[in-house]
């Protein structure tokens, strides 16, 4: 029996996991078969795997899968495997990245009459975000048993939302990356310091930024600090410009990345972590590089534009 379950799963999932054929799953589950994930505790349904697999095989098309053992016992069995592919089409949002990731799940099988009524895995699509760098932000810190949250029942309008941000006083950032050889970038005012022992900055970017897939893919960015003789630079990297560098000064940092001459400040950082939160990625980045001068730094609230220079102590 062992023999006769793991030819045909091994089969089965060789057609649609290899070659796409993800209609052999069919012949070895029940009509009634369901997934479950072990760590998001979500139920899927054989079309919604085979979804997936599509998905998946779109996103990394030279994909191998392999059964490395199945152990069977009564009623059920157990499946080791590994996967290897290359990461060059947009997958759950991620631009491609041409990285080779591999990735290793155990799946258990409740069987009737030799064939898969329920499925507990340990893997699901966004183990390969992890293998490619990317997390979600739900990731980030462990679920604590006794933390108690509050109902706060309802939801701020986007006016609200819109009028709440325009109260917070903020810098202008361009931040900046390399798409081969040609520069990037777009103005961010979603920066922040994380810590100074080790050297950690945040910024948080729009999926939709026509940078957001060469940022990406990099490994380091530059984050440029405008000043108030900057006002035409601010302009251009808060506009949908071709090519925002091309009466530009700059030069580039010791990993490439482009710094914009006359800027108060500018750093260079290497691109640590990855998280999704929904329509934006947060980069958690550790600075490399550090360039100050005496320009003074422009301040940013309620749409309008200040000068630096003339804020009074409270």
């Amino acid at each position: 029996m062992q023999q006769t379950l793991t030819s045909s799963l091994t089969s089965a999932w060789i057609d649609a996991w290899n070659d796409g054929d993800v209609a052999a799953l069919e012949t070895i589950v029940t009509d009634d078969y369901a997934r479950v994930s072990r760590s998001h505790g979500n139920t899927e349904s054989l079309a919604q795997i085979q979804d997936e697999i599509t998905a998946v095989r779109s996103a990394f098309p030279d994909l191998s899968t392999r059964i490395d053992s199945v152990v069977e016992g009564e009623g059920q069995a157990v499946i080791f495997w590994t996967s290897v592919g290359t990461h060059t089409e947009p997958f759950l949002g991620v631009p491609a990245t041409g990285r080779r990731v591999e990735t290793r799940g155990c799946n258990h099988l409740r069987l009737v009459d030799g064939l898969i009524q329920r499925e507990e895995v340990t893997w699901d699509s966004s183990e390969l975000l992890h293998a490619l760098g990317v997390r979600h932000l739900s990731d980030a810190a462990p679920h604590a048993g006794d933390v108690v949250v509050d109902d706060l029942s309802g939801e701020p309008d986007p006016e609200s939302m819109k009028t709440f941000n325009r109260q917070f006083v903020t810098g202008v950032t361009v931040v900046t990356t390399r798409d081969g050889d040609a520069p990037k970038g777009l103005a961010v005012n979603a920066y922040s310091s994380i810590s100074l022992e080790p050297p950690l900055v945040m910024v948080c970017v729009q999926k939709t930024s026509s940078t957001y897939p060469a940022l990406f893919a990099g490994t380091h960015l530059g984050i440029n600090i405008l000043g108030t003789e900057q006002r035409e630079t601010v302009a251009t990297f808060a506009s949908k410009a071709a090519d925002k560098f091309a009466d530009l000064n700059w030069h580039a940092g010791p990993n490439g990345s482009p710094l914009i001459d006359g800027s108060p400040a500018c750093i260079e950082a290497e691109i640590r972590e990855r998280f999704q939160a929904k329509t934006h990625t947060v980069f958690i980045c550790r600075v490399r590089h550090a360039e100050v001068t005496e320009a003074s730094p422009i301040v940013y609230k309620a749409g309008r534009f200040f000068d630096s220079d003339d804020l009074k102590q409270l």
